[in-house]
């Protein structure tokens, strides 16, 4: 009798562990709102909205004589702020001719410092000043870090650190008629969002925050892709930005959003729980990661400019330095350490290649989407590759009509 009565105790705190559990999962749902494109599966989301090449360009409309009102755009009531860390100006500033008619405001720091502390020169200013950018000028905020943040040289990841931390307080601070649910994303150089995940973010509502993107990940150019993907946590909105980061950059980074000491009141006012997300997953990419995507040249500046805490710094090896080494990593593959490749190139024809910029501009961007120190990969009959007459491979031209 007291072994029934023991297993039906069992029974009852089993189902009473069950019905609390149903009852939090309903009240979490009750919280996030699907889009009803989300919610049914429709298939226009698919064919109409993520693979659909129509022109969406919604504009910023500064003021006549305000250049730092970036007003919304006219699709949505959400604009998007991207900052851009500072780096390799031409090397990175790409992604703000295939962003730009997405993305409402680019939020660029450029400091007078490498990460190392060494003075370097301001491409990026220049390269403003002398009408480069003139046709996206009035989406783009400067941010100019003056000065290297104490202790930065000896601990490289202060540098690291400060730089987000500057590069939102001070620059997003800046923008005017910011509302709460407007989008933020901040991205290092070498992280490519893909337009259409960008754009979802700006057309729906529903979606939790923080969010993430998983990204393709490649080396030395496009061509040598690497196994499994990198969620890289880097967005959310305005109002979580201010309230639970405090306006900085590197916390939302850190993924550590439970931590902070407003994320119950910002939970409370809100009505919603933050559960962190993904566009994308590990079978479908939303955007890329390149590292190390420079000509030789520039993977030379990025060495001797590393910041001093990422070890080993490969940078202090003469001979990592010697440009007829780093044309060897790119032509095998290689790591500094001596690894090798050991998945073979990347098919051109692939989804997701690369965006769809890049391909698109194929003679700019060719050291990035063919490795420029192998022999061109034969065809059947043995010959070199048939370009089309634009310089990009016919299967590229194919990938340009369903890739974002």
């Amino acid at each position: 009798m007291k072994m029934r009565r023991y297993k039906l105790f069992l029974m009852f705190c089993m189902a009473g562990l069950c019905l609390i559990s149903f009852l939090h999962f309903f009240k979490t749902l009750s919280y996030v709102t699907f889009p009803r494109e989300l919610a049914s599966l429709s298939p226009n989301l698919v064919s109409s909205f993520f693979w659909n090449n129509a022109p969406v360009t919604p504009q910023a409309s500064p003021e006549p004589g305000d250049p730092d009102l970036l007003r919304t755009p006219l699709y949505s009531h959400s604009p998007l702020l991207q900052p851009l860390p500072p780096s390799k100006a031409a090397e990175e500033l790409h992604r703000v001719d295939f962003l730009g008619d997405v993305v409402d405001a680019f939020v660029v720091c450029e400091s007078n410092f490498t990460a190392y502390g060494e003075p370097r020169p301001l491409k990026f200013r220049e390269m403003l000043t002398n009408g480069t950018f003139e046709y996206i000028r009035h989406k783009v905020l400067y941010v100019f870090l003056d000065h290297f943040p104490p202790g930065g040289r000896q601990d490289g990841w202060i540098a690291d650190d400060y730089l987000r931390t500057f590069l939102t307080q001070d620059g997003v601070s800046r923008l005017r008629n910011l509302r709460p649910d407007d989008v933020f994303i901040i991205d290092d150089a070498d992280e490519i969002p893909a337009r259409d995940g960008v754009l979802f973010l700006k057309l729906y509502d529903g979606w939790t925050e923080p969010f993430a993107f998983h990204m393709r990940k490649s080396l030395y150019g496009f061509f040598w892709k690497q196994p499994g993907t990198l969620e890289v946590v880097s967005g959310c909105t305005v109002d979580m930005l201010q309230a639970v980061y405090g306006l900085d950059g590197i916390r939302l980074r850190r993924r550590q959003y439970y931590t902070m000491p407003n994320f119950r009141q910002y939970e409370n006012r809100t009505g919603h729980i933050l559960v962190q997300w993904s566009l994308g997953s590990p079978l479908h990419f939303a955007g890329w990661h390149c590292s190390w995507c420079f000509t030789p040249e520039g993977i030379y500046f990025k060495l001797v400019s590393a910041q001093n805490g990422d070890f080993p710094r490969w940078g202090d090896y003469e001979d990592k330095r010697d440009l007829n080494y780093i044309r060897g990593l790119i032509r095998t593959g290689g790591w500094f350490d001596g690894t090798q490749q050991e998945y073979p190139p990347a098919d051109p024809s692939e989804h997701m290649y690369a965006p769809k910029y890049l391909l698109k501009n194929y003679d700019q961007f060719r050291y990035l989407l063919d490795n420029p120190y192998q022999e061109p990969r034969s065809t059947a009959a043995g010959g070199r590759r048939h370009r089309g007459p634009e310089g990009r491979l016919p299967a590229r031209g194919k990938l340009d009509e369903a890739e974002g």
